[in-house]
């Protein structure tokens, strides 16, 4: 006689309850041929179902052998067990066991899914197999569309996909009427006259004068085996096709094909309980938004505060004076001259320089008295500040060579001594009882620094030297670094020039250049801890998705039981969890940077200062996040459902 099929050798079955175990199988030995059909008979309870589970490596001894083809299971790997149930065993299910949200053909499809055939040779065996069985109507038909003998036909449909050797059929009448029932043990034994070895579970006597062999079981052991003397052949009427699976495709094929599955699943998942991924995603996405948000505003204001800055020149150097500020010996030196601003402007590095002294002096205009702050200043001044003229212009150096009586006066001067009615051009006002005509005004710069309520004129530094306040020396001098000059080069070079012009340094520099990048800095700063404020959400809705990742796995166990059932590796369930994760985090993360946007727009009509500025790498950042949430909080769900022992979650509803 030939090898057997399957052999069982004193093979046991415990299960713990409490204290002790429940011995559910007990010393069987059972060996099964290649081409029968064998009835496995017995009353609820005695093990029947048990025996066929661990036939099917759904389940495992508890001690003794079990050896398929020659190959002793103890040795195998999940993996190897997943393939044996996807491409050996076809499973027929009393109730079924289809899932619910698929059309009878997907469902029929799924073994072949995970085997790795292509989308098109696993689409074209189902609609045949339907055929086959008189389902080609009702291929698109979801199961509860069908009645109970279309659905378990399915189920045989399924059970053969991938070529089915053994069928093992778990009471396959027990939820049909008389004809259904009749319908279905005649497929069975045309799939053994075709070459499928089927092994049929029931307690129906009926049903088991169909086999070959009647194995009989009570309370865990084998009281009886012995060939069916009813039994009666019968002819094939079906094509051979049945026993031809569909090819498997390549590697690569083969693992697109189960992650699209995996999408599908997930998607389906998702739209099925609308509400619920909703809420799923309603800490991501406030946690998005806040990120990406704040990382606008912040930039936004970074950008307004260094347009500020540059309006009265980014890459300029003011020299005073003393040691440093608070110096209280500063109002002793006098040492910084005229000359020295000549000099300096005529360094290679240097655009332009204005020496600077500055006065609160009193302005006189027929009967209006102001006090302002007067600026000895020279005529190039306003490039060095970059300051504009509204109208007029501005004192030349012929101007500042004669000491000319002029004056360049700001907005709120003009508004304070002209209104809005007189022509201030030409006009001539008393500076500390001196007449100075005035020749232009500066345009008017709002500023996020200091008040716009300041009064300020322009005069040469000379005539405010000889004039008004009677010194020689200057209090200041600014300097306009060239465009593309290192700015810390240039103050060394500046600080080495005036030493040796002094013989000393008796001055100090402010260098606008490092109160730039302390802002950028503070910028930084101030951004990365609200983001890491912000992140908080983020982790609260990771959380979030977890939790009812976990809900989602123990309201699925019955579907991931079916899965497994037909061959799904625990890779594959471990995917499947985790893509439905990802694309919950996915999409929250998407709605969250479409609320940032919307939250701009808002935020522009009570902000005019500066804009909300968003970034390329912010919007990059979030989704990477999103999906980093994904893979992290649902990898724990997806683990406990990859883990799941196949038993127990078929017999969960």
């Amino acid at each position: 006689m030939s090898e057997p099929l399957l052999q069982l050798t004193n093979v046991t079955r415990r299960f713990p309850a409490g204290d002790k175990d429940v011995v559910v199988l007990e010393s069987i030995d059972l060996t099964i041929h290649a081409g029968e059909i064998v009835a496995i008979i017995g009353a609820s309870g005695s093990g029947k179902s048990t025996l066929m589970n661990i036939l099917g490596c759904l389940d495992h001894p508890s001690s003794g052998s079990y050896r398929i083809g020659g190959r002793e299971t103890s040795e195998l790997s999940n993996d190897e067990f997943a393939q044996l149930r996807r491409e050996y065993f076809g499973f027929i299910f009393q109730r079924y066991h289809l899932l619910p949200h698929l059309s009878a053909a997907a469902n029929v499809e799924m073994p072949a899914v995970y085997g790795g055939s292509s989308h098109a040779e696993r689409r074209e065996r189902a609609q045949r197999l339907l055929e086959n069985l008189g389902l080609a109507a009702r291929a698109e038909h979801r199961p509860s569309q069908l009645s109970g003998g279309q659905q378990q036909r399915v189920s045989i449909a399924r059970a053969l996909m991938n070529g089915g050797n053994v069928i093992l059929a778990d009471e396959p009448t027990g939820a049909l009427d008389t004809k259904s029932g009749q319908d279905v043990i005649r497929v069975l034994r045309e799939l053994n006259s075709l070459g499928h070895t089927v092994i049929i579970v029931t307690h129906d006597k009926q049903v088991a004068v169909h086999a070959h062999r009647i194995v009989e079981i009570s309370d865990g052991k084998i009281v009886g085996d012995h060939a069916n003397p009813q039994y009666v052949e019968n002819a094939a009427s079906r094509d051979d096709t049945d026993n031809n699976p569909p090819p498997h495709a390549a590697p690569l094929a083969a693992g697109i094909g189960r992650f699209a599955e995996a999408f599908k699943m997930a998607w389906a998942a998702l739209v099925s309980h609308r509400l619920r991924t909703l809420l799923t995603m309603l800490g991501i996405i406030i946690g998005i938004t806040s990120v990406v948000s704040i990382v606008a505003i912040g930039e936004g204001a970074k950008r307004y505060m260094l347009s500020e800055i540059s309006s009265i020149g980014t890459n300029t150097i003011d020299i005073y004076p003393g040691r440093g500020w608070g110096d209280s010996r500063a109002g002793d030196i006098q040492t910084l001259a005229p000359a020295d601003a000549s000099a300096l402007a005529e360094q290679h590095y240097v655009d332009s320089a204005t020496p600077i002294t500055s006065r609160s002096l009193m302005l006189r205009y027929r009967n209006i008295d102001l006090n302002a702050m007067v600026n000895g200043v020279g005529e190039r001044f306003f490039q060095v500040n970059n300051v504009s003229l509204g109208t007029g212009i501005s004192f030349s150096a012929e101007d500042v060579r004669r000491q000319a009586q002029v004056a360049v006066i700001d907005r709120n001067t003009q508004r304070q001594l002209f209104g809005t009615s007189i022509n201030p051009l030409g006009q001539i006002i008393l500076i500390d009882n001196q007449p100075c005509v005035v020749i232009g005004v500066a345009a008017e710069k709002k500023s996020a620094f200091g008040s716009t309520k300041d009064l300020n004129i322009w005069v040469p530094f000379t005539t405010a030297s000889t004039r008004l306040f009677g010194q020689q020396f200057l209090d200041s001098i600014r300097v306009r670094v060239r465009d593309g000059q290192p700015s810390a080069a240039a103050e060394s070079s500046l600080t080495t020039l005036l030493s040796q012009r002094h013989g000393r340094k008796d001055f100090y520099m402010d260098n606008m250049d490092s109160i730039v990048k302390t802002v950028e800095n503070t910028g930084r700063s101030m951004t990365l801890l609200l983001s890491l404020i912000a992140v908080i959400s983020l982790v609260v809705g990771g959380i979030g998705v977890m939790n009812i990742m976990l809900v989602s796995v123990t309201e699925r166990t019955r579907e991931i039981g079916i899965r497994m059932a037909v061959g799904a590796r625990q890779t594959d369930i471990l995917q499947q969890f985790l893509v439905e994760a990802v694309m919950v985090c996915l999409m929250g993360g998407a709605i969250g940077i479409v609320m940032s946007f919307a939250m701009s727009f808002v935020f522009s009509l009570f902000v005019d200062q500066w804009k909300m500025v968003f970034s390329a790498s912010s919007i990059v950042s979030a989704f990477l996040c999103s999906t980093l949430i994904g893979i992290v909080f649902g990898f724990m769900p997806a683990l406990n459902a990859s883990r799941l022992d196949p038993i127990d979650a078929l017999a969960r509803d």
